[in-house]
């Protein structure tokens, strides 16, 4: 049979949603949601809540954006995933906790784990479940699962996959509570770190190869400049074996010479416009030949 636990729950972005859900569907009593406090938009927009902020609030629970609440919970465990801030040591030690990580520990401790391992070109990833400790995401591993990498999905779409796999896997380790949470077992390997991608990371070197350049548009927000404007590349397509023409950046209609094989634009949005058709940008923008993007 089945032991509920009352847990807290820390998270932020779309990604810790199906946790928290699947705790509650599962019959777990969350005293408390700590998430970031709401943000502004714009200037003329109201204050926007996090998604676990609505999802909790969907859910009738209690939500705070003050971390010093989680002590004072009641709970016997507390669940974390993607909260963005370190948990200071005093608080680990009123309220042990457990993290959902996106990545195959001891690689890609950090921040950005999902999108460093697709620029590396990783093949797989998964999803630990781990103790936390003071460390950056140090802490024993108490349960693990591998999944492939798609050479075609996005850092948005391969973080949905890790979000309902880690779900999945929280709903299993704690079907017998907090009690039945084991020590877990010692990270095993080399450690490599994750750190927050800057926005300079994400422009478009065109003199790296194609294939580089794809992993660089899967993450998001990739750019370069057009004309003088920034260009955000949001969907490509690499062509590895393509010899394209002229030097790396040279635009033939939708298709971008590299320093190995052509990137094929499908989906572009010009500095203060919307995402088009990357051929409907093509045809309004008038190339000349020759033109490059980068310069």
């Amino acid at each position: 049979m089945n032991r509920m636990s009352r847990l807290a729950f820390l998270g932020t972005p779309p990604a810790a949603v199906p946790s928290l859900r699947a705790l509650v569907d599962s019959g777990h009593e969350v005293s408390l949601v700590v998430t970031r406090s709401d943000t502004r938009r714009s200037r003329r927009g109201g204050a926007e809540p996090s998604p676990v902020k609505a999802a909790a609030l969907d859910l009738g629970l209690e939500v705070t954006d003050d971390l010093e609440m989680v002590s004072g919970a009641g709970a016997e465990l507390g669940i974390v995933v993607a909260y963005g801030r370190i948990i200071p040591a005093r608080i680990l030690d009123v309220l042990p906790m457990l993290n959902v990580h996106f990545s195959l520990l001891p690689r890609w401790r950090g921040a950005a784990p999902v999108e460093r391992a697709m620029l590396a070109g990783d093949p797989t990833t998964g999803v630990c479940l781990m103790r936390l400790e003071a460390g950056l995401d140090t802490g024993p591993v108490l349960s693990r699962s591998e999944l492939d990498i798609d050479a075609q999905e996005t850092a948005s779409e391969l973080t949905g996959r890790l979000a309902q796999l880690g779900a999945s896997m929280l709903g299993d380790l704690m079907a017998n509570g907090a009690e039945g949470v084991g020590p877990g077992e010692p990270q095993v390997g080399e450690p490599t770190y994750a750190s927050k991608i800057e926005p300079s990371e994400l422009e478009l070197a065109f003199d790296s190869p194609a294939v580089q350049l794809g992993r660089v548009v899967r993450v998001g927000r990739a750019w370069t400049t057009f004309r003088g404007a920034r260009l955000i590349v949001s969907r490509a397509v690499v062509h590895p074996d393509d010899t394209g023409s002229g030097a790396p950046g040279t635009l033939e209609s939708t298709t971008v010479a590299t320093g190995l094989g052509t990137l094929e634009l499908l989906e572009v949005q010009p500095e203060g416009r919307k995402r088009v058709d990357a051929k409907e940008w093509a045809r309004g923008a008038r190339l000349e030949p020759g033109e490059r993007l980068g310069d």
